[in-house]
C-alpha cells in the first residue's frame, strides 16, 4: 500500500459508502494506520481511502496519542466559528497553505465493529476530520486554498535550530 500523489486522478473520485463491514476492510484500515505512522517530517495525522486507491468512504485520523477508524462519516452540524489553519497533505508533498475551517464539528461514524459513533470534534481533531472528508468526495486542501485566496508556501528545509521553514510560492 503506498500514498497517491497529486495530479493522480484517483484523487478526485466520490468515494461510495461501505455496506458491508468486512474483515478485509478492517484489515485495509489497520494498513493504513501503519502507512500514516511511517509519515514523520510531516507527520501523518490522517488518510483517507482515495489517497490509497480506494473508493469506499473511510478513513483513518489522528485523535490524541491514538488513530480512529472511521468508515460513512457524516458530519452532523458545523460550528459557526472559524479558523485558519496552516495545512499540508501526504498526496501534495512539500506543499502547505493556509486552509480555513471550522473549529468544531458534531459527526457521526461507523467503527470497524459497525456501531454508529457520534461525536463532538473540536480543535485539530475537527481540522482533520474535515480534511479526511474533503478527501472522500474529491477534494484537496489545495482546492480550499485556491478557493479562499489563500497563499501557497513550500517546505524549504529546516534553520539552524532545527525549525521548519517555508518560502511562499505562487500557483
Amino acid at each position: 500500500m503506498e500514498v497517491v500523489k497529486a495530479p493522480d486522478l484517483k484523487l478526485r473520485i466520490q468515494a461510495k459508502p461501505v455496506k458491508k463491514i468486512n474483515p478485509g476492510l478492517v484489515q485495509t484500515l489497520k494498513a493504513m494506520v501503519k502507512l500514516t505512522k511511517t509519515f514523520k517530517d510531516p507527520e501523518g495525522v490522517g488518510l483517507a481511502s482515495t489517497q490509497v486507491g480506494l473508493d469506499g468512504a473511510f478513513f483513518v485520523a489522528k485523535k490524541g496519542e491514538k488513530f480512529i477508524s472511521v468508515i460513512n462519516p457524516k458530519v452532523i452540524s458545523v460550528g459557526k466559528r472559524t479558523k485558519k489553519y496552516f495545512e499540508g497533505c501526504l498526496s501534495v508533498p512539500n506543499m502547505w497553505g493556509e486552509v480555513k475551517r471550522a473549529i468544531n464539528l458534531r459527526v457521526s461514524y461507523q467503527n470497524p465493529d459497525g456501531k454508529i459513533v457520534t461525536a463532538f470534534l473540536k480543535g485539530i481533531p475537527a481540522w482533520i476530520f474535515q480534511h479526511e472528508i474533503d478527501h472522500l468526495n474529491g477534494t484537496l486542501f489545495s482546492d480550499r486554498v485556491l478557493q479562499q485566496k489563500g497563499k501557497f508556501y513550500k517546505f524549504t528545509g529546516k534553520d539552524k535550530t532545527g525549525t521548519d521553514t517555508f518560502e511562499e510560492i505562487t500557483i
